[in-house]
């Protein structure tokens, strides 16, 4: 083909998509009609035979028929049709426009269609040029020359490309017939004279600015009376609903943030005291996995989530407790079995999965756990071959059985409201210390009459026993990029002497 290079250009876009195009293309295609369409015929030119070629006159007097216009505006219908390039005259194509007689004309395949394609680049432009300059051995038209010239100096880098693309499309050119030789001629040089008009003729494919979104109005006003009523009905009804409320994401995020706020330890602190800061191990002993008493923010967490719940041992430890006092809990028990299997060792596996089908799934199991037949089967056809996931399913089937039944009923009992009582609180005991070891540094320093930020870093600070980070380094070796030149060391040194 004509364009074989430069189809796509990189970051390029495709045409916007006109109306006015759209509804051309619409007429041609009924021109091609072979029922209803113009009538074609072989057309002879000297020895040439061109298949499928149409006259002027049937041009107009079909456009006259079918749409039910005049002469005048058949003319005018058919001469936009030529400058698009939609038809071509098969006898001096330069001229694209429609004469009401014999003269032949043809249909512009759909690949060079305005519609259809990316926009003219520079390159296939510059192949074609070459094309034409090596069949007429350099003798272009003035515009044509002028043009030839540009591109050659501003695609210079590339320029051997375009002269060979060039001769290989001459050379395929060669073993068509010469009537399609013809017609394909014809047609890149009508897609040249759109795309590429000469000086001084108008450009159909200039358009005002935001002429597209204008298009697209004029395109939905064909629809019928019934889409607008039920568009305006569509209308009201949005119009009557409220916008105030946020999407649902958002306000589950603003939730979560507002009530774990107070147990973030960056926001709300660590109590008793920041181990990090201040030495101590009393935060990691109030919130050991085992403790006898749980703080009260530990407690608290129990109740944003089942999850929360179970994560905790101590929580797991209490909720079991509860179950007990239920009559269920082998669900708790069968549930740790399973996490128990997933986590465990793959030697143990199948030892694992017998003993948790004995103990919670077989018939007449010591602790069995009730779930649904579709579950059942789902776990005995895995059991066949036995794997670390091979009770998933039934344990998800208990995890939910225990959120939505045991979970809710065990945030409303007397155990869980007396844990809460009963937490521990503890209090900022180093915060205070902290503060008593600043003032009593200020009023050693103000009996000394040294600044208080000397004293502060001096090694005989309280508050050092509270920021560690504070202390010099004992041993400390300056870095060797730092050491002084020995004649800055001599010098340095004899000016101490002499001071």
């Amino acid at each position: 083909m004509a364009l074989a290079v430069g189809r796509a250009p990189p970051g390029g876009r495709p045409r916007e998509q006109r109306p006015d195009l759209r509804k051309m293309e619409r007429v041609v295609l009924s021109m091609q009609d072979p029922d209803q369409g113009v009538k074609m015929r072989s057309q002879r030119l000297l020895i040439t035979v061109i298949p499928h070629a149409v006259a002027g006159r049937d041009v107009a007097e079909w456009l006259v028929q079918k749409l039910c216009v005049s002469e005048e505006e058949a003319l005018h219908l058919g001469a936009l049709l030529a400058r698009h390039g939609y038809i071509y005259p098969l006898r001096g194509p330069r001229s694209p426009a429609l004469r009401p007689d014999e003269t032949p004309y043809g249909f512009q395949t759909p690949y060079f269609w305005t519609s259809t394609v990316w926009p003219a680049a520079e390159l296939d432009f510059a192949i074609y040029l070459a094309k034409k300059n090596i069949q007429k051995q350099g003798a272009l038209i003035g515009y044509e020359k002028k043009q030839y010239d540009q591109l050659h100096k501003k695609l210079n880098y590339t320029w051997d490309l375009v002269v060979m693309q060039a001769r290989e499309q001459l050379r395929a050119a060669k073993q068509r017939r010469k009537g399609d030789r013809l017609v394909i001629a014809c047609q890149e040089q009508i897609y040249w004279l759109v795309n590429r008009p000469p000086p001084g003729v108008h450009n159909v494919l200039e358009q005002g600015p935001e002429r597209g979104t204008c298009a697209a109005s004029l395109v939905q006003m064909t629809q019928s009376s019934a889409f607008y009523k039920w568009e305006i009905d569509c209308t009201r009804r949005a119009l009557g609903r409220t916008r105030v409320k946020s999407s649902t994401c958002l306000e589950a995020y603003l939730a979560f943030s507002s009530q774990r706020s107070a147990h973030d330890p960056i926001l709300s602190g660590c109590l008793p005291s920041n181990p990090w800061i201040t030495g101590s191990v009393d935060y990691w002993a109030m919130n050991a996995a085992t403790v006898a008493a749980p703080t009260q923010l530990r407690v608290e967490r129990w109740g944003f989530s089942f999850w929360e719940l179970l994560g905790d041992p101590v929580g797991r430890v209490h909720f079991m407790d509860f179950l007990q006092k239920e009559f269920s809990a082998e669900n708790l028990s069968f549930w740790e079995a399973c996490e128990e299997l997933r986590f465990g060792g793959q030697a143990q596996v199948p030892a694992l999965v017998e003993a948790v089908y004995q103990q919670f799934l077989a018939p007449g199991a010591a602790r069995w756990v009730n779930i649904d037949s579709r579950t059942m089967e789902r776990t005995l056809e895995g059991l066949a071959q036995p794997h670390r996931y091979v009770l998933d399913d039934a344990q998800m089937h208990i995890y939910v059985l225990m959120k939505k039944d045991s979970y809710p009923r065990f945030l409303k009992s007397d155990v869980y409201k007396s844990l809460l009582v009963d937490a521990v609180i503890p209090s900022e005991t180093r915060r205070r210390e902290l503060w008593q070891c600043l003032v009593s540094a200020g009023r050693k320093a103000r009996a000394v009459g040294a600044g208080v930020p000397r004293y502060l870093l001096s090694a005989s600070c309280p508050t050092h026993r509270v920021f560690p980070f504070m202390r010099k380094p004992r041993h400390s070796s300056p870095s060797l990029a730092l050491l002084p030149v020995s004649g800055e060391s001599t010098a340095a040194s004899r000016g101490d002497g002499e001071a």
